[in-house]
């Protein structure tokens, strides 16, 4: 079938100053917390100009949306602009989806605030889109984002039009997105918080990662785990949801997350797309880090809290300081119990072997 290429461009004001929204879309492996669709990116090769990166993200279940695109899985982000506490969803509304992949080659050009891109979808090689960032001041607090897009469109009158009419609108989406994310760049030193959690295991590395891996089997091990649902129909990628009796108080939270598995490099990371009431997104990674006698088990946390939701839930007059030590306290400690039950499992393990 033959293609032709559609080109499209649309500009949206931000209030953010430029050299902030040129930050943030320069330094992609953050993507996961400000951008709803985003699950993960790996920075395959960078030289300080030039980088290839590949990126996870979520496909709207509807079908709208391409999977190439970041922020392409939901509706206009300031659709749900005034969804309030106890949503129950990540920043955007994502719920989930198929997960798609795809590559990406980027040049940042920081001098005139740019990003060029091209990128190709991992299982459509030869689907190509590419475009441009731009980043343009419009006074100390505000700026103008711009992005354009050139997308391969199959000229079969079938879907043409709706694949041009798709296109449009995805740039829209994903401006929509970047604009309510740095509209928030003043309280993202109290919304962000990100830390981890280690503990070292005297027990082979494919015990324990076999434990993390096996999320469907948590209840039965996991006292903070009520119930799970694992999806895995690619393998290597899990659809979860949990039922979990961590938070403080004992009552039960629902969530559910995308997990991507890499068992070769002693790795899962993962992003919840529901998430808690006071959390507006949370991605994290269980990683593996081997030595001659065991291995060390890192959790790691990257989390925006979602503030119109802290007063509800903790009480008039709490503030953000406040509600930070609460999340981390309380994403702490389902992750080290969890970490210790794996220490355990691979402990106990290899004394039975023994």
């Amino acid at each position: 079938m033959s293609s032709r290429v559609h080109a499209c461009e649309h500009t949206v004001g931000v209030a953010a100053p430029a050299g902030v929204v040129y930050g943030m879309l320069a330094d992609a492996a953050r993507w996961p917390v400000f951008l709803p669709s985003v699950v993960h990116v790996e920075r395959l090769d960078f030289d300080g100009v030039q980088e290839r990166l590949r990126m996870w993200e979520l496909a709207d279940e509807t079908g709208a949306g391409n999977p190439g695109n970041p922020g392409n899985a939901d509706a206009d982000a300031d659709a749900d602009a005034g969804a309030g506490a106890g949503a129950g969803v990540g920043v955007g509304g994502v719920l989930g989806g198929r997960v798609g992949s795809w590559y990406a080659r980027r040049v940042l050009h920081p001098d005139v605030r740019a990003v060029v891109f091209e990128q190709e979808d991992a299982v459509w090689p030869g689907s190509v889109t590419s475009g441009v960032w731009s980043v343009r001041p419009a006074g100390e607090t505000e700026c103008v984002l711009g992005l354009r897009q050139e997308r391969g469109l199959a000229v079969a009158a079938a879907d043409g039009a709706g694949a041009r009419r798709e296109a449009e609108a995805d740039v829209h989406r994903r401006l929509a997105q970047v604009r309510r994310a740095a509209g928030r760049w003043e309280q993202w030193d109290e919304l962000l918080l990100s830390f981890e959690d280690r503990v070292r295991i005297e027990g082979p590395a494919e015990l324990v990662y076999d434990f993390l891996y096996r999320i469907g089997d948590w209840p039965g091990r996991v006292p903070h785990v009520e119930r799970t649902g694992v999806c895995e129909d690619v393998p290597g990628i899990q659809v979860v949801s949990l039922d979990t009796c961590a938070a403080p108080g004992g009552r039960t939270v629902s969530t559910r997350a995308v997990r991507l598995c890499f068992p070769h490099a002693g790795r899962i990371v993962y992003k919840e797309t529901l998430t808690p009431e006071l959390v507006a997104a949370h991605s994290g990674e269980w990683s593996l880090l081997p030595d001659a006698s065991g291995v060390t088990v890192v959790a790691a946390h990257q989390v925006m809290l979602r503030q119109e939701a802290v007063a509800p839930v903790l009480g008039a007059g709490t503030g953000l300081l406040e509600a930070r030590d609460h999340v981390r306290a309380w994403l702490s400690r389902a992750s080290t119990e969890t970490l210790g039950l794996a220490k355990w499992h691979a402990e106990s393990t290899v004394r039975r072997l023994r």
